[in-house]
Order: C-alpha cells, then sequence, then structure tokens
C-alpha cells in the first residue's frame, strides 16, 4: 500500500511541476478563416509540427504541456507568418491587415518590441527610395542626391547592425539570442 501510495506522490509531484502553454489568436484577415495553422519549431535539425489548429470565426487556440521555452513559427500550410516564444503562460496572438504581434509573456513582449523596433529601420530604409524619385523629379543632381541619401543609408545600417547585436548579446542567456540570430542570418 505505501509503494502505490508513494508511486502516487510521485506522479502528482511530476505532474503538477509541468509547465503549459495557452495560446489564444484573433484575427481580422477573412481569408485565414477555415484555415488551419501550425506551430512548427525545429526538432532534431528538422521542422517539425508541434501543434496545429483551425481558424474559426476569426479565433484560434492552441494549448499544451511544456517541458521547455522554445522559439516556434506560426504557419498556415507551408508559409510561415509569425514567430512565436513557446513559454508559458497566456499568449496572445493578433493578425490584421496593418500588423501581427504576439503578446501576453516577456519574451514575446521582448520579441515583438524588438521587432517593430527593425521593423521601423527597414521603413526608413524604404522611404529613401521614394525620396530618390523626389529629388529627381525636382531637379537635384543625381550625384548629389547619391551622395546625401548614401550617408543617411549608412546611418540606417549601423543602427540595425547596433539593435541586432545589442539585441542578440543581450538575449545570448535564452531562446531569443540564437532565435533572431536564426531569423536575421536566414534572410
Amino acid at each position: 500500500m505505501n509503494r502505490i501510495l508513494y508511486l502516487f506522490l510521485v506522479v502528482a509531484a511530476m505532474t503538477s511541476c509541468a509547465e503549459s502553454y495557452n495560446i489564444q489568436g484573433a484575427s481580422s484577415v477573412s481569408s485565414l478563416d477555415g484555415s488551419k495553422l501550425y506551430l512548427k519549431a525545429v526538432r532534431d535539425k528538422e521542422l517539425k509540427s508541434i501543434d496545429s489548429c483551425e481558424v474559426v470565426h476569426g479565433k484560434f487556440k492552441f494549448s499544451g504541456q511544456l517541458d521547455t521555452t522554445f522559439m516556434a513559427s506560426l504557419f498556415m500550410d507551408d508559409q510561415s507568418i509569425m514567430p512565436v516564444v513557446v513559454e508559458q503562460g497566456d499568449i496572445m496572438i493578433r493578425i490584421d491587415d496593418a500588423a501581427q504581434r504576439v503578446s501576453g509573456t516577456p519574451l514575446n513582449d521582448l520579441l515583438y518590441d524588438f521587432i517593430d523596433k527593425h521593423n521601423q529601420l527597414d521603413n526608413r530604409l524604404n522611404e529613401l527610395s521614394h525620396r530618390e524619385s523626389q529629388m529627381l523629379l525636382d531637379g537635384i543632381n543625381e550625384q548629389l542626391i547619391n551622395q546625401q541619401l548614401s550617408v543617411e543609408a549608412n546611418k540606417i545600417a549601423y543602427e540595425e547592425d547596433s539593435l541586432v547585436t545589442h539585441f542578440i548579446i543581450d538575449n545570448f542567456d535564452n531562446v531569443l539570442g540564437p532565435g533572431v540570430f536564426m531569423m536575421m542570418t536566414s534572410a
């Protein structure tokens, strides 16, 4: 009888220590309705499906047991939509035409703050092309345009390099450092 009680206590202790994740998602993109979404992560050097669900009336949900925090990607079929840190807690995914965001847990909040800053730098870099066209239409000398915009492009590139480098260094001790490194080098 004591062995059965001991075994029961061990099993209860192990299951009570198990962490879980809960991902609630909402989308205003009507084309996602009825689609199957997959949560995929690299396991044994291969991209494997961890969980899946269907989008119903703009809502979707993933949940499960978690033995360790890891980086994953939200997929629709074979198309990666966005990165997600699967960690203990209530994670919220919001997908609309203007933006995609994951929030609710510390690492996801940190990751998407970084992504927002990186996107701002990308937008500033893309704006240089528009400014070049406008300057040409205004009759400004092409050499002067290239000189001026090259300085600005170099400044933005330096800011991006600094942002990425500092983020990876600051997060070397969690999944964000290696995860963002892989995201940046694979792009």
